[in-house]
């Protein structure tokens, strides 16, 4: 070898380094690319997934807001009829209001959109400051009340505690969806 000429050393050398490439560079640079592309991927996939993480974050934190939100609601219209509770508590208001309950009849429900309405007609008699009274209080009452159809007039045999009597229908609402009503279809009476 060291009586070779110059090229010859040469050949033998670009030959070792074809070995070296084809043995050992190459399939170590196709692992290396595969690795490198393999870590792009999942580098992008963790920056997709933290954006998804802090997406989901920022949904649980308003569910989180939305839910108390909804229970505070809930005390204004309920999801359930309360009849007893209803007339408890007007039963007390009255009381409370000095009036007397002559009539307290809840009718059925009307499906609205999103919720029912619960009308219930009263009728109430006493005195017209202690009947102001009672709406002050029924307006501070934690549960959703309008007041419908008031109408009031004086009593025949007045005494000091009672002088009107009053009726109206004091609608409350209760949660709820309605379901759409199922239309049947109508028979066609066609020419035969």
């Amino acid at each position: 070898m060291k009586d070779w000429p110059w090229y010859g050393h040469l050949v033998v050398a670009m030959l070792a380094f074809a070995i070296f490439y084809m043995a050992f560079y190459k399939p170590q640079s196709g692992k290396l690319k595969t690795l490198k592309d393999d870590r792009i991927k999942v580098e992008t996939d963790v920056v997709k997934l933290r954006a998804k993480k802090k997406e989901l974050d920022k949904i649980e934190a308003e569910i989180k807001v939305l839910s108390g939100t909804l229970k505070e609601l809930e005390v204004i219209i309920p999801q359930e009829k309360e009849t007893w509770d209803i007339l408890n508590k007007m039963h007390q208001l009255a009381l409370d209001s000095k009036l007397n309950i002559i009539n307290f009849s809840p009718e059925v429900l009307v499906p609205k959109e999103f919720y029912y309405e619960w009308p219930i007609p009263i009728e109430i008699t006493g005195s017209y400051h202690n009947l102001a009274m009672f709406f002050d209080r029924l307006s501070r009452f934690s549960r959703l009340f309008n007041i419908d159809g008031f109408s009031i007039r004086s009593i025949g045999q007045q005494t000091s505690a009672s002088t009107i009597s009053a009726s109206f229908t004091a609608k409350t609402y209760i949660f709820g969806l309605v379901k759409p009503a199922i239309k049947k279809p109508t028979a066609r009476r066609g020419r035969r």
